[in-house]
């Protein structure tokens, strides 16, 4: 059986150590190609480059697969993977690991998962993984079991077109995870404000501030797993579309 064509890509940079971890655990599994930032892009969502020009450039770091830098966003890397660097489509996308969690609400703000979604726009198995840990030296291998484990049953049984998942990991030793839960997206939000400072020049300034609001104790939510030790699985549909809303609306202008 030919070996898997993965791309895997990020918003936390080419060289961070999450997205270096999700190599090596992807160098297992199949042929691995990164495109990936050339410099943070956190919290970009799904913000693509249109008023100036994009540029890559391969790169010579670790492991066997071929490594390239990208100019753009998270979803700008996709993009350009797949028109200008893959050799064929990707049999599956991987983005992250995230450098904290991207649970509940977070899903819409985030560049990692923004790249995933992209790659199923454009019809591709994809995957989001995240770590409840900001930390840049967060330590990544307590997972990797679960990871490879989660990219082969992905392999073996495609998602429906349509369909990404979200993968959220709790900050736990290895031994401490209870083991993976399917979970819908919680009830939760950022209550942000914005912190008023004055520059030495005189110049008002603003410093975004705020609190994560977990308004959703159902057994069966993502914020809720990650608190009791569990991995959590959303699957994810970029189709916004309020579809049990469609009748109603249609009455109101009939």
């Amino acid at each position: 059986m030919n070996r898997p064509l993965i791309l895997v890509t990020n918003d936390d940079g080419i060289t961070a150590p999450g997205i270096r971890k999700l190599i090596s655990i992807m160098n297992e599994i199949g042929d691995v190609i990164v495109v990936a930032p050339n410099s943070p892009q956190s919290g970009k969502g799904h913000a693509i480059t249109i008023n100036s020009t994009l540029s890559y450039e391969e790169l010579t770091l670790d492991g066997p697969q071929k490594d390239f830098a990208c100019s753009g966003t998270p979803v700008d890397c996709v993009k350009m993977a797949l028109d200008k660097i893959l050799p064929r489509r990707p049999d599956l996308v991987v983005s992250g690991i995230n450098h904290g969690a991207n649970s509940s609400i977070n899903v819409i703000y985030s560049g990692t998962m923004s790249a995933a979604v992209e790659a199923g726009v454009e019809g591709l198995q994809s995957i989001g993984f995240s770590l409840s840990d900001l930390k840049w030296d967060a330590d990544f291998d307590q997972a990797e079991d679960y990871i490879r484990e989660i990219v082969l049953k992905t392999l073996e049984n495609p998602m429906p077109k349509g369909v990404v998942l979200n993968v959220n990991i709790p900050n736990l030793k290895k031994e401490e995870i209870k083991g993976v839960k399917v979970c819908k997206q919680a009830d939760a939000k950022w209550e942000e404000s914005f912190d008023e400072r004055v520059n030495p020049h005189g110049r008002k300034y603003y410093w975004l501030t705020g609190y994560f609001n977990n308004m959703d104790e159902s057994e069966d939510a993502d914020e809720t797993a990650l608190a009791n030790g569990y991995i959590s699985i959303v699957p994810v549909k970029f189709d916004l579309t309020a579809y049990e809303y469609m009748a109603e609306l249609d009455s109101i202008y009939k």
